[in-house]
């Protein structure tokens, strides 16, 4: 039941995203400036998203993450 709502949710966001694309063009200057501030804090906030996943990524899993295996020695008896 909560998936269904989830996506009924974002269909209607969607819709209204795209009924405010549509009326932008004959908005006030305002409403445009406040629209295009709300659409570039969503842009960074995604590519900050994605840069942070692929730092995290490229330090977990990259090459130089694998090379760091050290060999165990044993200890010389006291």
């Amino acid at each position: 039941m909560g998936a269904s709502n989830f996506v009924q949710e974002m269909k209607e966001v969607g819709e209204r995203l795209l009924l405010k694309l549509q009326r932008l063009p004959q908005a006030e200057p305002v409403e445009i400036v406040a629209f295009s501030a709300i659409i570039l804090f969503t842009a960074t906030v995604l590519l900050l998203l994605l840069i942070a996943c692929s730092c995290c990524c490229s330090s977990c899993c990259g090459p130089a993450a694998r090379g760091r295996k050290s060999q165990v020695q044993p200890m010389a008896p006291r």
